[in-house]
């Protein structure tokens, strides 16, 4: 291929977490299918979504330093297999609750191997970019991979026969290009690492202001601000006309609304004021929630999930742009591991909720949710961010 047709560099290993993202999250508009089909109850539906976590994280906080040590693409290249494998395992369990969990967790492993180091291996090959382009990119890329995979599989599932199969076998097309294109991603000279002082400075950013105030509490709030939009609130309604669909399009507003407004966070600038804006989006989003709890209106749907998009997105990027700026590049898969933790600790937000709702109704649980909000917007600017080669 000719090097003036070839993808950039950071592009390549961009679609590696896009696949990886569409993998992971095109459960989100299978959540329907698999009550109806199989008869699971709602908390088992959530359970299974928030359960990808539970491979999730540990997988993050595990690969993110072991990519720091013997690099990036030796890392990824087995995630890619994986979520492959992982999405086979949901074709096969199609019916079976056993098995659709090992594929929840399985992809859960896949990305959280895949979403630190790709993260600091798109920084790392954007080093001749303004500041905090990096962050922005992997963040795109993550976003338009969980916004797309949904989308996709709901019109599936929807209307395509076979709906606990079909939806997934896009998923599988798509890594075979994207297989392709990554697999030979270049990545910069390995350069020697002292892990004693590496250890001191991660634990010394963890104990820092701008972690503390500007992540800490935050995080949680990127994937609990965007699953509340699809797996929660539509709850609230009876959708009357292609109720699968409209979940998937629901979860792909959502995320690439998050897409769409990272740009605009650019000209935010100052990473406190970005994940500000994204919690008062997010305080809004809920206040929405408040208003198609009380009258029923489904037409308002896509309102709350454009504001719970546009939060997801500001808080993410606010969020991988403060890791940038803290962190010495030897550390960032490292602490980009960390920060991944605690926004996927929100897929936890939906199974919480089935489980409040039996005690609170649902005008009391988003009037709760953006009091929190709010709340952390004071935290979340009181945080100061000073740069780190």
């Amino acid at each position: 291929m000719s090097s003036r047709l070839a993808p950039a560099p950071w592009f390549r290993v961009a679609a590696a977490m896009f696949a990886v993202g569409w993998g992971a999250n095109q459960f989100a508009a299978m959540l329907l299918v698999y009550r109806d089909e199989d008869g699971f109850s709602g908390e088992a539906v959530t359970g299974l979504f928030g359960a990808y976590a539970i491979g999730l994280i540990p997988a993050l906080l595990i690969v993110g330093p072991i990519s720091d040590r013997i690099g990036r693409r030796r890392v990824m290249r087995p995630v890619l297999v994986l979520s492959v494998a992982a999405t086979i395992v949901l074709i096969v369990g199609g019916h079976s609750l056993a098995v659709l969990l090992l594929g929840r967790l399985m992809a859960g492993v896949a990305s959280g191997a895949a979403f630190a180091p790709g993260s600091a291996w798109i920084k790392e090959l954007s080093a001749d970019r303004p500041g905090g382009t990096g962050a922005r990119r992997a963040a795109l890329a993550l976003s338009a991979g969980f916004g797309s995979g949904p989308l996709v599989a709901g019109v599936v599932a929807q209307w395509l026969p076979v709906p606990t199969l079909l939806p997934y076998l896009p998923h599988l097309v798509l890594m075979v290009v994207v297989v392709a294109i990554a697999w030979h991603a270049p990545e910069p000279p390995a350069r020697p690492v002292d892990h004693s002082r590496q250890g001191r400075e991660v634990a010394s950013v963890l104990r820092s202001r701008p972690f503390l105030l500007g992540i800490l509490f935050t995080a949680p709030w990127v994937f609990g601000a965007a699953s509340t939009s699809f797996a929660t609130v539509p709850t609230f309604v009876e959708i009357g006309v292609a109720p699968i669909a409209v979940t998937g399009a629901l979860c792909g507003l959502t995320l690439w609304t998050g897409v769409l407004v990272q740009p605009f966070g650019k000209r935010l600038g100052d990473p406190r004021r970005i994940i500000a804006t994204g919690l008062l989006a997010a305080a809004l989003g809920l206040a929405v929630g408040v208003v198609i709890a009380r009258t029923g209106q489904e037409l308002l749907l896509p309102v709350a999930a454009l504001l719970l998009g546009t939060a997801y997105g500001l808080v993410l990027v606010g969020g991988l742009t403060t890791i940038e700026q803290v962190a010495h590049r030897d550390d960032l898969a490292s602490l980009n591991a960390v920060f991944y933790s605690l926004t996927y600790l929100g897929f936890a937000a939906p199974l919480l909720s089935t489980l409040a709702l039996r005690s609170v109704s649902p005008t009391g649980l988003m009037v709760i949710g953006a009091a929190v909000a709010l709340v952390t917007i004071p935290v979340a600017l009181a945080a100061r961010v000073t740069r780190t080669a």
